[in-house]
């Protein structure tokens, strides 16, 4: 933790060392589980903040936090002689991630999140490895993007497809 920390606090600084050159961005994503998750949850949903800073032209660099909601299915269970009807926890992790984008165009762009997922909710959850390539349409104000979103820990993964807006601060 200590570690995490310290490189957010890196981060930081070098970040606000070169606010003139950067773009900061605050943005909502919603996404459709797959994989390992799709039987137990029936959406994902967020608020991102992301920080970036030109590294050349069409390249920059930076952070990205927020927090993403995994939001359980209703099940029924009969029990023969009953119904059971259970929902179970919504599941939140808190990104902490190094984020990069390149720009083919004036509104084209891929981008690239890496870094840990901290488990918020329930208690005792597990954090991951996270991983977001994504695609994206950029104008001066705003960015929609579509990405595969993936959680890792322990032999599984809680995966999405991601549709993302951001608006630019």
């Amino acid at each position: 933790m200590k570690k995490v920390l310290l490189t957010a606090v890196a981060v930081f600084g070098f970040a606000f060392a070169n606010a003139q050159d950067s773009t900061m961005k605050a943005g909502v994503h919603l996404g459709l589980p797959t994989g390992d998750v799709k039987e137990g949850y029936s959406l994902n949903v967020g608020a991102d903040f992301t920080y970036l800073w030109n590294v050349s032209k069409d390249f920059k660099a930076g952070f990205n936090t927020g927090i993403t909601a995994f939001l359980p299915k209703e099940e029924t269970i009969d029990l023969g002689f009953t119904t059971v009807t259970y929902k179970g926890d919504t599941v939140l992790f808190l990104p902490i991630n190094a984020s990069a984008e390149y720009s083919f165009s004036e509104n084209v762009f891929v981008g690239l999140d890496l870094g840990y997922a901290i488990g918020i909710a329930p208690s005792g959850q597990e954090g991951g490895m996270l991983y977001l390539p994504k695609v994206g349409y950029q104008t001066e104000k705003f960015d929609i993007t579509l990405g595969y979103k993936g959680i890792t820990r322990e032999g599984s993964t809680a995966s999405t497809i991601n549709l993302g807006f951001a608006y630019k601060l």
